[in-house]
C-alpha cells in the first residue's frame, strides 16, 4: 500500500529552498538513461508525486517514450533520503494541469514566465529509504 507522509510532504516542498532538489531519473524507449534535478517536484496526494517540467527536454522527451521514472530525495543535513518509483502521467493541458501549477514553488514558476510547461503527475509504486522498502503497491 501507498500512503506518502506529512513528513515527505513537508520535506519535498522545502527541498528546493533548502538546497536540494530532488533528482528525477528517466530513460528513453531503447534505454538510455537521464537524470535532472527538479525544484518543483511535490507530494501530491497520497498515491502521488508531481513536478512541473518547464524545460521541455530529455526528461520529457523520456517520459513521452518510456513512463518509468525514478525520483531522488536526499537531504545529508537532516540525514533524510527516499527513493520514489513509479510511472508518469504528462498533463499538457486541462485543470489537474492547472491544479499542479498553482502549487508548484514560485521560484521554478518564475522561470517559465509563459506558462508553457507540462504538469507531471507520478503514480508512486514503491518507496524506498537505503536497501528498506517502505512501502509498495499491493
Amino acid at each position: 500500500m501507498i500512503e506518502l507522509t506529512n513528513e515527505m510532504r513537508e520535506a519535498l516542498d522545502k527541498a528546493l529552498d533548502e538546497r536540494v532538489p530532488v533528482m528525477v531519473a528517466t530513460a528513453s524507449a531503447d534505454g538510455v538513461p537521464d537524470i535532472s534535478f527538479k525544484g518543483s517536484a511535490m507530494v501530491w496526494d497520497s498515491e502521488h508525486l508531481a513536478f512541473w517540467e518547464r524545460a521541455h527536454g530529455e526528461t520529457e522527451r523520456n517520459l513521452t517514450e518510456n513512463p518509468h521514472v525514478t525520483l531522488l530525495y536526499r537531504n545529508p543535513e537532516k540525514r533524510l533520503s527516499w527513493k520514489f518509483w513509479g510511472s508518469a502521467e504528462l498533463l499538457r493541458e486541462g485543470e489537474l494541469r492547472a491544479r499542479i501549477m498553482a502549487r508548484t514553488n514560485p521560484i521554478e514558476l518564475s522561470r517559465d514566465p509563459e506558462r508553457t510547461g507540462t504538469a507531471v503527475l507520478i503514480r508512486i509504486d514503491k518507496v524506498t529509504q537505503g536497501q528498506n522498502v517502505l512501502m509498495q503497491r499491493d
